[in-house]
């Protein structure tokens, strides 16, 4: 039987993802050549050719990507095990990429993310926003945020806020010359601020009572792709905007923003941290878990 060490198997994935030996050779600290006679003597044992290569390029034969495929996830996690046991009791420590939404960043920056910079120091976090939904494993990212309802089904999602809703909010100069709406009908007769989203649709707001879903093409002039500038022109009393509770809920409270068709906002699954099923998970990104219970429990 032909069997493989595990340095043939790395270096068969690292020329695999990098596209060439010599990169993988510089990640994996190895000669390009040493790397080249590797692989060579894997498919000699295999009897299978894994790579199709000309002078210009190295690319995965059919056989070769249906290995890598197999292989992959099994690597992965000797590569947690590996990760955690040498970090089994010492602090969390390395790099933690996460990928949100600009508003969730906001949302979350200082109670959740500012939080886990103050009690794991030796973390270095990165937060990186996008519009779009984004494959976070494919793109190098640790973990994603996102609502529950767009967590892709085949990873692990742990709530951040059990129950989110949105409110439609105008500031209270908006309110003294024009009329509040009581049914989502009303805001036909309303300047209201519309949001762009990351497809490149507009967003139509969403409305549900005693079984009723009613959808709203908001009329306006104005069109924003951003919660925040959304925030700030509400506020400036430029028409109605549709926001998520939290991102507005200090302006409502202080009397900056005034709630309209509240009994049309039920509350929906709120935003969630989700990563990829695997039996080992980095310590770094188990405190950030750990965290997020503990304030979900508190």
């Amino acid at each position: 039987m032909a069997r493989a060490s595990l340095i043939e198997l790395e270096a068969v994935t690292a020329v695999a993802r990098l596209g060439g030996f010599r990169a993988a050779a510089r990640e994996l600290g190895q000669s390009s050549s040493a790397l080249s006679h590797a692989v060579a003597a894997l498919e000699e044992r295999l009897g299978v050719r894994l790579f199709n290569r000309t002078t210009r390029s190295v690319a995965l034969s059919v056989e070769g990507e249906r290995f890598v495929a197999e292989i992959a996830p099994a690597l992965a996690t000797i590569d947690g095990a590996i990760e955690n046991a040498a970090e089994q009791g010492a602090e969390p420590s390395g790099m933690l990429r996460i990928n949100t939404s600009l508003g969730a960043a906001y949302m979350f920056l200082a109670p959740l993310f500012l939080e886990y910079c103050r009690l794991y120091p030796l973390v270095e976090l990165e937060i990186v926003t996008e519009g779009a939904l984004v494959d976070v494993t494919g793109r190098g990212f640790d973990a994603g945020i996102r609502l529950a309802e767009t967590v892709p089904p085949d990873m692990i999602a742990v709530p951040i806020l059990p129950e989110i809703r949105s409110l439609v909010v105008g500031a209270p100069a908006y309110f003294a010359a024009s009329d509040i709406p009581h049914v989502p009908a009303d805001l036909y007769r309303h300047r209201c601020i519309r949001a762009r989203m990351a497809s490149g649709k507009l967003y139509r707001w969403e409305f549900e009572r005693h079984g009723e879903t009613v959808l709203i093409d908001a009329p306006g002039t104005l069109t924003l792709d951003e919660s925040g500038l959304m925030v700030e022109a509400a506020l400036a009393g430029i028409g109605l905007a549709y926001l998520a509770e939290p991102t507005i809920a200090d302006h409502i409270a202080n009397g900056r923003l005034m709630v309209a068709l509240e009994d049309w906002t039920p509350p929906y699954p709120g935003p969630c941290l989700y990563f990829a099923g695997r039996r080992h998970i980095p310590p770094r990104l188990r405190a950030l878990i750990d965290l997020i219970r503990s304030r979900s429990s508190g």
